[in-house]
């Protein structure tokens, strides 16, 4: 948690740049994205490390707030996570850390889980560390980690994103370094030793502006000589500064509380940390939205996959009656959207020249079949739209093309430390394949949806079956690459988002899977019987009902598919799918941008578990598009002055 300017550490160069007159022309732009390291916690360890320094922190949040063991806590620029999982050892049950430095939340979840103590950690950058709106109950930022970067307008950035992120009334704690104290009184130049083998120099120098804090810190190893020096800086608010900030990002109610006390175990230089502001502040009432903006009327046209042509997705390979069904029940809903305008383009052998002639405001990317009914080419159908210039709902090109890999998919799960199932890919043309130990094993085509080549045979339970399988996927599927996967035989989950990062994220209340009427003598999987056969079991026994998971779990379901939602580039609508292990552990199944649209899906029993109707589904997709493209607002923004001018 504890980001100290004025003691960082990370070795950049085994020497020197020399004497520098300058401080501020070397200070690199970013110079917070690789300095806090291990080297980090030894040179600012007599401070960061200080066990009495954390749990004198902890009581005054705790004074000052009121905040209780149930509240939803966000610990932002957590550092090594000291505040947070000081919090959780007295009881804190919600709690979350983010920082940008990697090193450090490993560490955090390290610590965590040697402790014991339930704390979710994240890489995330506190500008636009993405979050469902008003997610928690307070947001602490301790530990002088606040004024890192280069324009206060992104210090306002930050503040902005805790705005969000706070509940309506809730509060935001501020531990900052006293700007006019530290003005005045910081030291030019400073020297300690650290530890037996090392010591570190220390020059400071006001910037140009007088408003930042410049810092050079040269590390010595008594043998090794340099190790590391590095720059860096931290913006100087006054008392009246930081209250303005807060107030232009919409707090209130801002309060000075006590003075803060930081020991050092060398009792040196405290830097930065040596006299500090701690403030709290509320956020803003906020009204719920339930409707989206105000917007004007526009003219949406609708892409489909074409009922004219086969579907090898489709059961007998073409549209069928309840395919109808469901083209129809969306009409239906869609003529009930008031103020907009929609036209249907499902014909495939003239869709191209439709769209080159088309007058629309926005297209409806509703086409998972792909171009011809191809899943292969749904990618194609976006990445057409981006060549004629049209506006379009839904992700692009590439998120589609990455999220048609499912081990790609779950390359970039692993890289945000998301749990996912243990997994060997077998290449279409490898003879020799070795077979996985663990069992049993689910079988799946690496590239594909709809559940395709998954059906109650998937599941292996010996050699002898994962081996059959895998001969029937080479036949029936030939040139995908195979997964064999450890299957997950616990509870499902699916989470629904809506929405953009750069304009807000909402999360549907989370579904789950309810396979106890289904014959306890079939695999409990979601396969292409589901989907596609309506006189199958899967089809018939299977229901979906609202999660009971505790809120902890439901948080941090939420907050992976909010990660992956931004790392993936989904846009508008995205789910995601969940399972758990035998150890309880629930592990990433699959991505599903642009997921299933219909009246019966999954997103729909989403919404409907909201109070939403199907009509209002469809328009919260076609609004979070128009709110990311700023499709309609414009034209309501410029009418209003006129329509009030003419009613005065």
């Amino acid at each position: 948690m504890a980001k100290i300017p004025l003691k960082r550490g990370r070795p950049r160069a085994a020497g020197t740049v020399g004497p520098v007159a300058d401080l501020e022309a070397h200070l690199p732009p970013e110079w917070w994205r690789e300095l806090f390291d291990s080297l980090y916690l030894r040179t600012d360890g007599d401070v960061v490390e200080n066990d009495g320094n954390t749990i004198r922190d902890v009581d005054m949040v705790i004074r000052a707030t009121g905040i209780q063991p149930h509240d939803r806590i966000l610990d932002l620029c957590c550092g090594q996570g000291r505040h947070a999982l000081e919090l959780a050892r007295r009881g804190y049950q919600h709690v979350t850390g983010v920082d940008r430095s990697r090193f450090l939340v490993r560490l955090a979840r390290r610590r965590a889980a040697r402790l014991g103590l339930n704390v979710a950690f994240h890489e995330g950058d506190a500008r636009a560390y993405r979050v469902r709106e008003g997610a928690f109950d307070g947001v602490i930022v301790m530990g002088n980690s606040f004024g890192y970067f280069d324009t206060e307008e992104d210090d306002l950035k930050v503040l902005n994103t805790i705005q969000r992120a706070l509940r309506s009334g809730g509060t935001v704690v501020l531990d900052v370094t006293d700007g006019e104290w530290m003005r005045e009184h910081f030291e030019r130049r400073s020297w300690e030793w650290i530890d037996e083998n090392h010591f570190v120099c220390r020059e400071r120098s006001l910037s140009d502006s007088g408003e930042r804090l410049i810092s050079r810190e040269v590390v010595v190893h008594s043998e090794r000589g340099v190790i590391a020096d590095q720059f860096y800086a931290e913006r100087l608010y006054s008392r009246a500064g930081i209250v303005r900030l807060l107030e232009k990002a919409g707090f209130g109610n801002v309060r000075m509380h006590e003075t803060v006390v930081t020991e050092s175990e060398r009792g040196q230089d405290l830097g930065m940390m040596a006299h500090r502001l701690f403030l709290t502040a509320g956020a803003p009432r906020k009204l719920p939205v339930i409707s989206g903006r105000k917007r004007a009327p526009i003219r949406v046209t609708v892409i489909m996959g074409d009922p004219r042509l086969p579907d090898a997705v489709k059961k007998n390979g073409r549209f069928n009656p309840e395919d109808i069904e469901t083209i129809q029940r969306l009409r239906d809903a869609l003529s009930q959207i008031p103020g907009h305008g929609f036209t249907v383009l499902d014909n495939h052998a003239t869709l191209l020249n439709d769209l080159k002639g088309v007058e629309t405001d926005l297209v409806m990317n509703l086409c998972d079949e792909g171009f011809n009914n191809d899943a292969f080419k749904e990618m194609h159908i976006p990445a057409q739209l981006e060549m004629l210039g049209l506006p379009y709902t839904g992700a692009g090109p590439a998120c589609l093309a990455v999220c048609y890999d499912k081990a790609l998919v779950r390359a970039v799960a692993i890289n945000l430390d998301i749990p996912v199932p243990f997994e060997t890919f077998v290449r279409p043309d490898d003879q020799s394949a070795t077979i996985p130990s663990v069992f049993p094993a689910l079988l799946k085509p690496n590239f594909g949806d709809s559940s395709v080549g998954i059906d109650q045979h998937a599941i292996a339970h010996t050699p002898e079956q994962l081996v059959g399988y895998f001969g029937r996927l080479r036949e029936t599927l030939p040139g995908r690459p195979v997964l064999v996967q450890e299957f997950l035989s616990g509870s499902e989950y699916s989470v629904c988002l809506i929405g953009n990062p750069s304009v807000g994220l909402r999360a549907l209340s989370i579904l789950e899977v309810d396979y106890s009427g289904l014959d306890p003598e079939l695999p409990r999987i979601l396969g292409y019987e589901s989907k596609w056969l309506p006189e199958s079991p899967y089809w018939t026994q299977i229901k979906y009902k609202e999660t009971a998971l505790p809120s902890e779990q439901r948080r941090q379901l939420i907050e992976s598919s909010t990660l992956l939602f931004e790392r993936l580039a989904c846009r508008d609508y995205a789910r995601f799918d969940w399972r758990t292990d035998s150890e309880g552990t629930i592990k990433l199944l699959e991505v599903n941008p642009n997921p299933g649209w219909s009246w019966d899906g999954k997103v729909n029993i989403m919404a409907g578990f909201e109070g939403l109707r199907y009509p209002q589904l469809l328009q919260l997709i076609v609004e979070a598009a128009c709110d990311r493209l700023g499709i309609g607002t414009a034209a309501v923004a410029a009418a209003e002055p006129a329509q009030q001018a003419a009613r005065a």
